[in-house]
């Protein structure tokens, strides 16, 4: 995945589309983020010990890898994250880096 948990991203699509907030969550295998402040949904609870009186609850529903852009810091822009590779001092390995489209600077 391009994307991390703490990354600032913008929301491409939806009716939270050009919103930006930090991601929460990641779920690999199912391709989707938690994005703060998005996608609010409501869930009603029961009364439970740790939550007394019970009611309505508003919390963040994850929302699809590909609804979301990540936030260059260097430019500010939402852009498409590319892997550059750079060789390290050991024999046979490597470093992979994220790196901005628009700017070309490591994120």
């Amino acid at each position: 995945m391009r994307v991390k948990k703490g990354d600032v991203v913008k929301v491409l699509t939806g009716e939270d589309r050009g919103k930006t907030g930090k991601i929460l969550k990641v779920f690999p295998e199912k391709n989707r983020v938690v994005v703060e402040g998005t996608t609010l949904i409501k869930r009603h609870s029961r009364p439970t010990q740790r939550n007394p009186k019970g009611g309505i609850i508003q919390r963040e529903r994850s929302m699809h890898i590909s609804n979301v852009r990540l936030v260059c810091p260097k430019c500010s822009q939402p852009t498409a994250v590319g892997t550059r590779v750079s060789e390290s001092s050991g024999i046979g390995k490597s470093d992979r880096a994220r790196v901005c489209k628009n700017c070309g600077e490591m994120i």
